[in-house]
Parts: C-alpha cells; sequence; structure tokens
C-alpha cells in the first residue's frame, strides 16, 4: 500500500485517451452542422452519399484537403490545436461543418 500514494501523481498526469467521431455526409450534408472534441481526438468523415465529396479546411486552427472520394469510403484528420474549425464540401458549397476543438 506504500506504492500507491508514489504511482497516484503518475497515473492523475497521463494525457486522456483520444476519441474517435464520425461524421457521415449524406444528402448533399455533414450528419451534424457542429462538433465538440479534444485536442487529439480524431474525426472520421464517411461519404455515404452515391456521389464523390471532398472535404477541406482553410482554417488556421487546422488546414486540410482530404480529396476526392466516393460512397462507402471514410477519410480522417487529427485535430492537434484548440480553436474553431470550419470545413466544406469543396463539391457541394452549402456543406459546412464547424469544429470547436477543446483543450
Amino acid at each position: 500500500m506504500k506504492i500507491l500514494p508514489l504511482l497516484l501523481p503518475l497515473l492523475l498526469a497521463l494525457p486522456a485517451q483520444a476519441k474517435d467521431f464520425t461524421v457521415a455526409q449524406k444528402d448533399k450534408k455533414f450528419s451534424q452542422a457542429k462538433l465538440e472534441v479534444k485536442v487529439g481526438d480524431v474525426v472520421n468523415f464517411k461519404n455515404e452519399d452515391p456521389f464523390s465529396h471532398n472535404i477541406f479546411s482553410l482554417s488556421d486552427i487546422k488546414t486540410f484537403d482530404l480529396g476526392s472520394y466516393p460512397q462507402g469510403q471514410s477519410k480522417s484528420v487529427a485535430f492537434d490545436k484548440p480553436g474553431t474549425v470550419e470545413i466544406e464540401c469543396s463539391v457541394h458549397p452549402d456543406m459546412k461543418l464547424i469544429v470547436e476543438v477543446k483543450k
């Protein structure tokens, strides 16, 4: 039992486990308009439409372009800085998603 007080601070200092989130693309829309994640979390963008999507962000917090991908495929993005990330589809400009990345 004497070792527990020594190990407890180490266990509390371990980083939180990153989580995976899935956002579907269906009917030329994202499955949600806003998503809150934590730094280190991963968002999977799954295309459920019968045509291609090209998801991208020009936000300073996270800039990316997933390229065009067809129905049934998923592509992922890890978020490594806190802030607001605006995400769109270059094929369907009305598709928009806000990801709030928290510490």
